[in-house]
């Protein structure tokens, strides 16, 4: 398929400039108001304009102040529909981009349709909890871009699914990034939608004909440039946007999958480590007096550069609707919903069987996987501040205690190895500096007024704590 420019909305660093990079494609504009990735725009892209926010982007098309491009991608903000975030959907401003989003694509295919071009195609990517948002974002967003006059309802979206309207073509399906060549477990929804001339599910979905494997084992110690290193599993649970910005309290935490042993101490990921998991060249992000937090942020709300780049050659690759795919016929006519306009087609989250008998891959897994290593990922790291003291190793320990959590079991032997190499008396101390949970039933301050005899019994059975 002729891809020729392209319009990126909320931008980031600009993932799909890394995966499209050689393609061909130009990028015409981008549009990102965030301070440090305009930055790294404005230092990787200094030839494309960054138009900054999205919301003046229909007018801006409608007035002919920008060119249409024949591609609009974006992942409108995530955190209304994460399991990190509050969870609002669509009564969040930032969930609302997500229909603004749409407006963006329709004033585009207006004024292409105006000058004698095709409609565009749109790439949208988001967090899978999208899928269950209550205020059922996902619905809207679909039912608008397929021209519907009404919504479809769902309280629960498939993993994969398709739906046709009078105005376009949409489909959808969730991705693994651990399977496309980073080690990192990061589960992502990628939309494709273009005019009725298009059929997205020939680029998203797959003929299914190999066994899918799972993520294969790895030694995980190891030794690499004089240094030895262990890692808690062969990949990593998501990155996000706090990431090393403050103690990690998702399961992470408990299973390890986002620390480092690096001789015999635990640190977190390098901002250069996590740059390699989402797939960019080393230092992308390293701008002059770039701060790591920025660099963390900006990391992980980007998207996985090789499942983006997949995406791109399979439309570059696109020769028109080779599934053919038959709602009215079973055992697809069992998973779709006709409405007055169009079709909704459930294609769960597996393999989807056409009235042909064909299978079709729909599931998180592609066909031809390529499988990364951590080792390959992990870096020397000479950077004190990445480094888990003693009281911050025994604070993890305690808390999985007092939450009565489960924990990767090397992960805390590794942890009380730590912790054991300062006295339990003053891991107590250091560690009543800060107020803790509502788990905690102690202060600083009842300790200090604690009578001694009580105060030692408490540091004995701490020690008892670090010993078992």
């Amino acid at each position: 398929m002729l891809i020729n420019s392209i319009g990126s909305i909320c931008s980031g660093i600009e993932a799909a400039s890394v995966a499209w990079g050689d393609f061909g494609w130009k990028f015409s504009w981008f549009s990102e108001i965030a301070d440090f990735p305009s930055r790294v725009l404005a230092e990787k892209y200094s030839e494309t304009p960054n138009l900054g926010d999205m919301t003046l982007l229909p007018d801006k098309i409608k007035n002919g102040e920008i060119t249409p491009p024949d591609l609009i991608c974006g992942g409108t903000p995530c955190q209304a529909f994460s399991l990190a975030g509050l969870q609002n959907g669509l009564n969040d401003s930032r969930g609302n981009l997500t229909l603004k989003f749409v407006d963006i694509i329709e004033a585009n295919d207006k004024k292409r349709l105006q000058i004698g071009l095709p409609q565009s195609l749109v790439f949208w990517e988001n967090v899978e909890g999208v899928l269950t948002d209550k205020t059922n974002a996902f619905g809207c967003l679909v039912s608008a871009l397929a021209g519907l006059s009404n919504v479809i309802e769902n309280s629960k979206w498939p993993n994969a699914g398709i739906v046709r309207g009078p105005k376009r073509n949409v489909a959808w399906r969730v991705l693994d990034a651990k399977f496309f060549g980073v080690p990192q477990q990061r589960r992502r929804l990628y939309v494709l939608a273009g005019g009725k001339d298009f059929f997205p599910e020939n680029v998203l979905f797959e003929y299914h004909s190999n066994i899918l494997p799972t993520f294969p084992k790895n030694e995980l110690c190891f030794e690499k440039e004089g240094h030895s290193f262990e890692v808690f599993r062969e990949y990593t649970d998501c990155l996000y946007s706090s990431y090393g910005t403050k103690w990690n309290g998702n399961a992470a935490a408990y299973n390890g999958s986002l620390f480092v042993v690096q001789d015999n101490r635990i640190r977190r990921l390098t901002p250069l480590e996590c740059e390699r998991l989402m797939g960019f060249k080393d230092n992308y992000t390293n701008l002059t007096k770039a701060k790591k937090t920025n660099r963390y942020q900006a990391t992980g709300n980007s998207w996985a550069v090789p499942v983006v780049r997949w995406i791109g050659e399979k439309i570059k690759e696109y020769q028109g609707d080779n599934f053919n795919l038959c709602f009215e016929k079973l055992p697809l006519f069992s998973r779709s919903t006709f409405v007055e306009e169009g079709v909704y087609v459930d294609c769960g989250k597996e393999m989807l069987q056409n009235s042909s008998g064909s299978l079709i891959n729909c599931s998180p897994t592609p066909e031809h996987c390529v499988f990364g290593s951590l080792k390959n990922i992990i870096e020397v790291n000479q950077d004190e501040e990445l480094f888990i003291s003693p009281v911050g190793c025994y604070g993890m320990v305690r808390r999985k205690k007092e939450r009565n959590l489960k924990m990767n079991k090397r992960l805390e032997e590794v942890l009380l190895a730590i912790s054991s190499q300062m006295p339990s008396e003053e891991i107590e101390k250091k560690s009543r500096i800060q107020k803790r949970g509502r788990f905690s039933k102690e202060t600083l301050q009842e300790v200090e007024n604690k009578p001694k005899e009580k105060q030692k019994q408490t540091s004995r059975e701490d020690n008892q704590l670090l010993l078992f």
